[in-house]
């Protein structure tokens, strides 16, 4: 199981592998959590178009 955040049964924030801010667990991921790796589709587009590396 993974750590759980402040919030009652939620995970705990990840780390965006683009920008490097922190993002918390939303709905929408439920059934996916483990396989997001970006904050945003803006972030997830940008690493492929300019090869941005994480700070």
């Amino acid at each position: 199981m993974p750590p759980v955040s402040s919030r009652a049964g939620q995970p705990a924030a990840k780390i965006c592998e683009t920008c490097g801010r922190p993002y918390a667990w939303r709905k929408k991921w439920a059934r996916c959590w483990n396989e997001v790796r970006y904050c945003s589709d803006a972030c997830r587009r940008g690493r492929l178009r300019h090869g941005f590396k994480p700070r």
